[in-house]
């Protein structure tokens, strides 16, 4: 008997120093719920953080502390179906005191049983309204600095694409003045029209980095000879480097052939070739190579090309390598560089299935290396030199920029077509109201109701075996008409258009 009574004792101060316990917290709102929410116990936090004293708020609903929202929304019933549900509910949230004004809460609510039936709930609640208001300051002064980071970047992309495209406005605008005078020979000539062409080129890769980098770019592999692909833009590659600095190539001649997208990887080239000029302020050698590797590593494995670019300039400090990658990141001077151009490479190499490597000792000279994968294909590709095919017939041509207008024009007509031109959807509609034409050549994107590829699914309707080709200069434009109808991207060249005229539905 001593011992039950002595065992009763104990088990009494137990509970006694526990409820002391709980009743003296301060910090946590600590109290007991009945099956249907009706509060049933209260501690010295429940009153400090909430407001109201024990007298005040036993015996009431546990609701009374949501907002009316909530409790029109049936949250404080969600909570305790949640905890008897699962065993606990856990959440942060708006809760309101007793005289009105409201906290930033963080609540547990934790299901209590008894020889197995639901007794109650025990329900902690915490205010954290200066921690939350401590991380939104925080948060908010992360998103100003990454606003200032974003325009820093930007600023720095502006300045070098106004450089690069000013260069390029400077050699088209002195090469054309060259063949406006008539009394210039033939040389002279050929190297303005040289210049003019090799700018064009560096214009169109300069817009694709942009696309690349604003994910407006789209890839179109195909396999590629690789050996026969350099020697193509072998012309280009030296217009890139200058005559300061030497070209050479070492392409191994039984080097396999890759699938890539064309235009990426002469982007790509081009890109590392002018990087290579621009680490050699005093001259050098650039040295493009190429040669078939095998590789066995976890992330690449097989048989690949390993495209190098090598040059004999400054080096990459070894703080700096591990960012060359990164978009905007530059070392040259304002106005300089853009920041795209390995970025570029990175993306394309890695969209193709490889990577890409760089090598660098300072006062020695960096050694870039593409991998790309071997061309699976076993029959021989071969790419022929692409020969405008000779047309006849009407088209109506819709471009509301009169220059790209006159030079589409021109090129249509070298083709041998009779053009019709107009500047709107409206007007295209009103023409062949009055004239017949073999086909309709538009731009996507145009000023008024009706853009080009409302104009095209118009005419579809109304005129369903008129052929029609598209043209943009902008992906994303692209990227709506969805196989609907041909596009042609801009820049084009004279045989991409008889290319893609020739296979439009007759």
């Amino acid at each position: 008997m001593t011992t039950k009574s002595s065992q009763q004792r104990d088990l009494f101060e137990s509970e006694r120093s526990f409820r002391l316990l709980v009743e003296g917290v301060a910090d946590y709102a600590l109290y007991m719920l009945d099956p249907t929410g009706i509060i049933t116990s209260w501690n010295i936090g429940g009153e400090r953080i909430k407001g109201y004293s024990p007298e005040e708020i036993l015996g009431q609903h546990f609701s009374r502390f949501y907002t009316e929202t909530d409790r029109a929304n049936g949250k404080p019933a969600r909570a305790l179906g949640i905890a008897r549900d699962h065993g606990r509910y856990e959440e942060e949230g708006w809760r309101v005191r007793k005289d009105g004004t409201f906290f930033w809460a963080s609540v547990i609510i934790d299901p209590i049983y008894e020889h197995g039936a639901l007794v109650g709930f025990a329900k902690i609640t915490r205010d954290i309204t200066e921690r939350r208001n401590a991380q939104l300051k925080l948060e908010a002064m992360q998103r100003q600095l990454a606003e200032s980071q974003k325009f820093d970047a930007l600023g720095q992309l502006t300045g070098g694409v106004a450089h690069d495209f000013n260069n390029l406005l400077m050699i088209i605008s002195g090469s054309l003045h060259i063949l406006k005078k008539r009394d210039e020979d033939e040389a002279k000539v050929q190297r303005a029209m040289s210049a003019i062409e090799t700018a064009t080129k560096r214009g169109a890769a300069l817009t694709s980095q942009l696309l690349t980098f604003a994910r407006r770019q789209s890839v179109n592999p195909q396999a590629i000879r690789l050996g026969d692909r350099i020697e193509a833009i072998r012309e280009v590659l030296h217009a890139g480097v200058g005559s300061a600095v030497r070209l050479a190539f070492d392409i191994d001649r039984e080097v396999w052939s890759v699938k890539a997208d064309v235009s990426e990887l002469e982007t790509g080239l081009l890109n590392l070739v002018i990087n290579a000029r621009d680490a050699m302020p005093d001259g050098g050698t650039v040295t493009v190579g190429a040669r078939n590797v095998v590789l066995d590593d976890p992330l690449h494995r097989g048989e690949f090309v390993a495209i190098t670019v090598a040059d004999t300039g400054l080096g990459i400090p070894s703080d700096v390598v591990n960012k060359i990658f990164e978009p905007f990141f530059t070392t040259k001077p304002v106005g300089k560089g853009t920041g795209l151009g390995l970025s570029q490479v990175h993306g394309f190499a890695h969209q193709a299935g490889g990577t890409v490597k760089v090598a660098s000792e300072l006062g020695k000279g960096t050694t870039f290396t593409i991998l790309l994968p071997r061309e699976s294909a076993t029959a021989p590709i071969d790419i022929p030199e692409p020969v405008p095919v000779p047309g006849s017939g009407t088209v109506l041509l819709v471009e509301d920029n009169p220059d790209v207008a006159i030079v589409s024009i021109g090129l249509l007509e070298q083709l041998g077509y009779r053009v019709h031109r107009v500047a709107d959807a409206e007007s295209a509609l009103r023409e062949l109201e009055k004239n017949g034409v073999d086909f309709v050549f538009t731009d996507i994107v145009m000023p008024g109701k009706m853009d080009g590829l409302g104009l095209a699914h118009h005419l579809r309707q109304i005129h369903p075996g008129l052929p029609i080709l598209l043209a943009t200069g902008y992906s994303e434009a692209a990227a709506d008409v969805r196989g609907d109808f041909p596009i042609l991207r801009k820049p084009y060249e004279i045989h991409e258009l008889s290319e893609a005229i020739a296979k439009l539905p007759r």
